[in-house]
């Protein structure tokens, strides 16, 4: 009597539940690490400069500048009404009296909607300006001279309500 032991039969290895739990983990890793390879190459990378003692200069000289506004005693407001923008400016020696000034507008994330706006004078310290399109949010701002030898900078939720204000100490009030 020659018995045989049943034979079990085996299924096969894309259906085996231990294949795949070993393998998840590697093949979602080879698929991340795609993903991530095709965002590296397709997006720019506009954050790293190459030249950081020109960069050093740079930020030396910018700090130069607000020194100037505050030996100046520089200070601005700056009010909406629609599209257009009154500024008024005071220097130590009373109101300022530039031929004109220019007002950088920086956008905290988007580079492209960055904008720079330009005042002509109106006499005694008041300036007005006009924007081309609207702007709303948060935005980093810069207003320099004619000369560029002096800039007051700070941060403001631009359109405002009420006045901005503007210091050497970059600090903005509205």
């Amino acid at each position: 009597m020659n018995q045989q032991a049943p034979t079990a039969t085996v299924a096969p290895w894309y259906r085996q539940p231990w294949f795949w739990f070993l393998t998840i983990a590697p093949l979602s890793a080879i698929t991340f690490s795609m993903f991530m390879l095709v965002v590296a190459s397709n997006m720019r990378d506009t954050m790293v400069t190459d030249d950081y003692s020109k960069e050093g200069r740079g930020i030396n000289l910018e700090i130069a500048r607000d020194q100037a506004a505050a030996d100046m005693g520089l200070n601005a407001d700056m009010a909406f009404e629609e599209r257009s923008i009154l500024l008024n400016v005071n220097t130590l020696e009373g109101p300022a009296d530039f031929p004109y000034l220019i007002l950088n507008l920086f956008h905290p994330t988007l580079s492209q909607n960055d904008r720079t706006i330009q005042f002509r004078s109106d006499g005694n310290g008041h300036y007005t300006g006009n924007m081309l399109g609207d702007i709303n949010g948060r935005w980093y701002y810069e207003l320099r001279g004619p000369d560029n030898h002096w800039r007051l900078k700070g941060e403001a939720r631009l359109p405002s309500d009420s006045k901005v204000h503007m210091s050497p100490k970059g600090s903005a009030q509205g």
